[in-house]
C-alpha cells in the first residue's frame, strides 16, 4: 500500500482531536464560570431569563427572578454570569442603551384597545355562527314545540 493513502485518515483524526480539545476547553470554562458565582451576581439562564443569585449550592443555585420571587435552578442552567454594569443595562435599562419607550405602550387591561363603536355593531355579517343556541333561538324552538300537537311531535 501507498503511504499517501493513509493521509486523509490522519488529517481526519487530527481534526477530530482539535474539535474535541476546543469543546473541552469551552466546557471547562463554563464549569469554572458557574463555580465562581456568588450571591448578588447577575446571571442569564440558558432559557434567556435574567436573575440575581441569592444562594449557591453544590449542584443548584437559588435565583431571584423578580423582587421577592425565588426559584431553584440547576447550576448547568446558568448560561452566563454577567458583570454588574451589563446586568443593570439589560434588566433595568440603565446606561446609554436604555429601552426606548417612545413607541406605543401596552396598557394593563384591554379596555382601551376596544373601540366603543364596535360594541354597538349589530349586523349579522359581524357575527360568526359557532353552533351555539342563543336566547332568541331557544324562544323560537319553545314556540314551535308548543304549537305542535301530540301526533305531530314524533314525526319530522
Amino acid at each position: 500500500m501507498n503511504p499517501l493513502s493513509f493521509l486523509p485518515f490522519i488529517v481526519l483524526i487530527g481534526a477530530m482531536f482539535l474539535m474535541t480539545r476546543s469543546a473541552k476547553k469551552k466546557q471547562a470554562a463554563a464549569i469554572q464560570m458557574r463555580n465562581e458565582m456568588q450571591p448578588g451576581t447577575g446571571v442569564r439562564t440558558i432559557g434567556g431569563m435574567y436573575a440575581t443569585v441569592k444562594e449557591v449550592h453544590d449542584d443548584t443555585v437559588l435565583l431571584e427572578v423578580a423582587p421577592g420571587v425565588h426559584a431553584v435552578y440547576a447550576k448547568n442552567a446558568v448560561g452566563a454570569v454577567l458583570d454588574d454594569e451589563e446586568y443593570n443595562r439589560i434588566v433595568h435599562g440603565d446606561g446609554e442603551d436604555a429601552f426606548d419607550v417612545d413607541g406605543a405602550v401596552v396598557p394593563d387591561d384591554a379596555s382601551s384597545l376596544t373601540d366603543a363603536d364596535a360594541d354597538e355593531d349589530t349586523s349579522d355579517d359581524a357575527k360568526i355562527d359557532l353552533g351555539k343556541k342563543t336566547e332568541s333561538d331557544d324562544a323560537e324552538s319553545d314556540e314551535k314545540s308548543e304549537s305542535k300537537t301530540d301526533g305531530e311531535a314524533g314525526s319530522k
